[in-house]
């Protein structure tokens, strides 16, 4: 089932540019990624060609400035080729870490000679990049973390475990949080990049872990077993940043979940209006019903709402003001947005909404995760009260 063209007003901050991308992207997914979906839900991850691919398109780091390989634009180009990924319903290549994540911390916090080390190799999709904060004993406290990185000479030893990390399984470089020093919570905390091609010695890839939802997307554990990191490969240079760094860029991490869920929220609107005019039941359309065409008017309410939202919260971004407070309200308001519109919508497919056959059934799967992964939506709601 095609999803239909999106309808609606323009973002305010949406240029001719925007539109030119747009399309790109658009392109690429429905014509070279998503032919592939049913093979890539089998094997459970995505295909190295189509990270290369969208590098040779430019849709990789599109935020990095020409000079490393880049796009040279800034957050909003990002946001208009992950929304049009999520609007054309693939979900197998972790864009949002690759692109909207990893990119950003080398690009804030590297050095002269790790931006021109990595970037381009990023840039160019011939690097995949993941970033691993989470840990098995430990989801959304990382202050707690326990995987130590005990300075050897000219390099770091790192041993401990990450697990549900996103392109674990095919990464090439990885943005790993570390206790420098364990005696100390957040101050103790240092991001270093490990290169991790070819698996060397002291790294190891656990199994793809398998999902109720994104079937098709590279979710892995990674397990450090003493395992010899250069000391020039520090973010920042000095031991104790990477709190403040992780801080600093989860409110952008924030927003591209709400970019993906907004997005989301817009396909599902979509797509159930379309079957509703399509199917009957009792001798005319499901939009002849009253009871259909309430749900359909509540749904599209609440995604236009969601939509201007994020948009405010985009141009805030971009201004360099979008608050933690604000970044967490977008997260937590729109991820629950877009499991409520989904659900909502999935009830009007009636039992095909149910099968894999419909778009709609692999949404509501995946939509749930939204609520979880970049710090939870209760976690959202403590930092929220926090601001008050």
């Amino acid at each position: 089932m095609p999803t239909p063209p999106l309808d609606g007003p323009p973002s305010p901050w949406r240029q001719p540019e925007h539109d030119d991308l747009a399309d790109l992207a658009r392109t690429f997914f429905t014509k070279e990624v998503l032919p592939h979906t049913e093979r890539l839900l089998t094997q459970g991850h995505p295909d190295r060609e189509h990270y290369r691919r969208a590098g040779e398109l430019g849709l990789l780091g599109l935020s990095v400035p020409e000079e490393y390989g880049g796009g040279g634009g800034g957050f909003t180009h990002e946001a208009v080729m992950l929304h049009e990924q999520a609007y054309t319903g693939e979900s197998s290549l972790g864009l949002a870490v690759h692109s909207g994540i990893v990119t950003g911390y080398l690009a804030a916090y590297g050095s002269e000679e790790q931006k021109r080390r990595w970037l381009p190799g990023l840039c160019s999709g011939e690097l995949v990049g993941a970033i691993a904060m989470t840990e098995p004993d430990g989801g959304s406290d990382l202050q707690a973390m326990r995987t130590r990185a005990v300075r050897d000479g000219d390099d770091y030893l790192v041993t401990g475990a990450k697990t549900f990390i996103t392109n674990g399984s095919l990464a090439d470089l990885i943005i790993v949080a570390v206790k420098t020093d364990p005696e100390q919570r957040a101050a103790g905390v240092s991001l270093l990049v490990c290169e991790v091609s070819g698996d060397p010695e002291g790294f190891r890839r656990g199994r793809l872990l398998s999902k109720i939802g994104l079937h098709a997307n590279d979710t892995a554990e990674l397990f450090f077993d003493e395992f010899r990191v250069p000391a020039a490969n520090l973010l920042g240079g000095v031991e104790g940043l990477g709190f403040v760094q992780l801080m600093q860029q989860l409110p952008q991490e924030r927003l591209v979940i709400g970019v993906g869920a907004v997005a989301a929220m817009e396909r599902a609107v979509a797509l159930t209006v379309a079957y509703a005019k399509e199917r009957t039941a009792f001798g005319k359309p499901l939009m002849g019903h009253q009871n259909t065409r309430m749900v359909l008017a509540e749904c599209a309410t609440r995604t236009r709402v969601s939509r201007v939202f994020l948009d405010d919260c985009i141009v805030r971004h971009s201004r360099g003001d979008l608050d933690v407070a604000t970044a967490a309200m977008a997260k937590s308001w729109l991820t629950d947005g877009q499991c409520e519109v989904v659900d909502r919508c999935l009830q009007i497919f009636g039992g095909y909404g149910y099968t894999t056959e419909y778009p709609i059934a692999r949404m509501y799967a995946d939509a749930r995760v939204q609520k979880i992964y970049g710090g939870t939506n209760e976690i959202m709601k403590e930092l929220i009260a926090r601001a008050l």
